[in-house]
């Protein structure tokens, strides 16, 4: 065994692993792309970029995530479907299992950081079986200075063998795939996936779980800042616009998908960008567009020329979820320290595959709890395996398929943040109009800027407003540079009678989700829901 890079003095041996092959800690871009084109892990594309499939899971296995429960100890925790149950008994089989596995292999250590906020940053370790998936890590997470990874001692670990499987039969799991969290041993196993996202995510998880106890909202957002100081956020799934609306030459980037809410504003808890590439464009993602054209970026599943290495980002062969990870400073615009003020406007974005939702919507308090709560969007299609076009989807908190505890945490903490820093929120329809899914079209994303873009300088503070009868949203008359008829979703359907029908078919699907958390809502937030009648 050799061990090259920066390790730290807080050994592999901590883990339980022993034995392995050569250790390499830390490296710097150019070697772990070396070490990922020796190994067959992928091909360099142009200019310098990394390219590697990942197929089968060309998207998140969230049917294969498991937490252990512990009795007494994990009460806290929102069992059910999100939250699925393995015993610490199948949890350290499983762990003996990567231990074993890992023996005589050559690993890659990643040391980081999550959180910009020096307060509440959780000092992690990723042990790769693959160097592009350290690269991967290298470029999500805060990056350490050299000085300090000798000093490191990791809060969390993530061990992540995608050639390991698991044996259902044995491990208590439903395939062979696995990515499972043990909150009291501080480890994430993942397994049976070469998909990257899965490593983020597993962080996320962690930090949803650890920060509200500290009184610190954590959201799957994005988040900008302007000249004066004002954040603003962009709340939404997977694909519907966080990476892409934040991306806004005119603002600073604080992160593009995950941050936290404390009492001296928000920060974010990467070191980098995880953005959809599929039909990237210059003219409309500039910003995007030239990140992704730099050395040493990671691109999952991009179709590409074998002879001149260039992309081609309209290709969804292998998946709609085409993907380019790199560090945040390669936008020409992020704010080096991560922080930000407390926001003066927050964004719900919703792809409504029934195409009845308007473009833009101010929401009251009482109606800003309720959408989040229910998190209205689409599942597009390459997100999730299986997912091969939209479909309606309600995800409490727009992240619920990361969220340890029980939706009404974080949701209180919202609402008591907005109140206190009166904050306008608004919804935010960036998927279809004049149509569902296959009849209308994609909204135009001009106009969704142009939409954000007035709502953050204010321009929608005085025009007058109507109020929508079937959900009771409130809808501006106008907007600069967005045709009227664009706002008034009804109107853009050539059937209205067609609208309707669609419309009342949403509101039962909001109704019905919103039948699990009646007991857990005041009533005035209950009322602000759509109703058939």
């Amino acid at each position: 065994m050799t061990v090259f890079g920066f390790p730290s003095e807080f050994g592999l041996d901590n883990h339980g692993l022993h034995n392995l092959g050569d250790q390499h800690w830390n490296l710097p871009v150019s070697a772990l792309l070396e070490h990922a084109v020796r190994r067959g892990e992928g091909v360099l594309g142009e200019p310098g970029t990394f390219i590697a499939q990942t197929t089968p899971h060309t998207g998140r296995s969230p049917d294969d995530k498991f937490t252990v429960r512990i009795d007494g100890e994990t009460d806290d925790i929102w069992w059910g479907k999100i939250n699925r149950p393995i015993s610490p008994e199948q949890f350290d089989r499983l762990l003996l299992r990567m231990r074993t596995f890992f023996q005589g292999r050559d690993v890659f250590v990643r040391d980081a950081a999550v959180g910009a906020h020096l307060d509440h940053r959780l000092p992690i370790r990723i042990v790769n079986q693959n160097a592009w998936q350290n690269l991967f890590a290298r470029h999500l997470f805060l990056r350490l200075p050299v000085s300090s990874h000798r000093s490191h001692v990791p809060e969390f670990t993530v061990l992540h063998a995608p050639a390991l499987t698991a044996d259902p039969v044995d491990d208590g799991t439903d395939t062979g795939t696995f990515i499972t969290v043990n909150f009291k041993k501080k480890l994430v196993l993942i397994g049976g996936t070469r998909y990257a996202g899965e490593i983020k995510k597993s962080i996320f998880t962690v930090m949803n779980y650890l920060l509200p106890k500290q009184g610190i909202l954590p959201m799957h957002c994005s988040a900008t800042v302007g000249d004066d100081g004002d954040s603003a956020l962009f709340f939404g799934l997977s694909g519907t616009g966080k990476t892409t609306l934040s991306s806004d030459p005119e603002r600073g980037l604080i992160g593009d998908d995950e941050h936290g809410w404390s009492d001296v504003g928000v920060f974010n808890f990467e070191g980098g960008c995880y953005a959809k590439t599929i039909r990237l464009s210059e003219e409309y993602e500039p910003l995007i567009w030239k990140a992704t054209h730099n050395y040493g970026v990671v691109l999952e599943n991009v179709i590409y020329d074998p002879a001149s290495r260039e992309y081609d980002f309209n290709d969804a062969s292998l998946t709609e979820n085409t993907r380019s990870a790199y560090p945040i400073d390669l936008v020409d615009n992020y704010i080096p320290d991560g922080h930000g003020g407390h926001p003066a406007n927050i964004f719900f974005l919703t792809a409504d595959a029934f195409g009845v939702l308007p473009p833009i919507a101010r929401l009251t308090t009482e109606q800003a709890m309720y959408w989040f709560i229910s998190g209205y969007t689409s599942k597009l299609a390459g997100t999730e395996r299986g997912v091969t076009e939209p479909q309606p989807n309600f995800s409490a908190c727009f992240g619920a398929p990361f969220l340890p505890m029980h939706p009404r945490v974080y949701a209180r903490l919202l609402g008591e943040k907005i109140e206190r820093h009166g904050v306008n929120v608004w919804l935010l329809n960036t998927g279809w109009t004049g149509g569902p899914y296959g009849v209308g079209k994609r909204m135009h994303l001009p106009y969704t800027r142009a939409m954000v873009r007035g709502a953050l300088r204010g321009e929608l503070d005085d025009v007058p407003y109507q109020k929508e009868p079937l959900f009771g949203l409130l809808i501006p008359e106008r907007c600069p540079d967005v045709p009227s008829e664009v706002l008034s979703p009804r109107g853009t359907w050539s059937d209205p009678a067609a609208y309707d029908g669609q419309a009342y078919r949403l509101i039962g699907r909001f109704e019905d989700n919103f039948e699990q958390f009646k007991g857990e809502v005041s009533a005035e937030i209950l009322a602000a829901g759509p109703t058939k009648d």
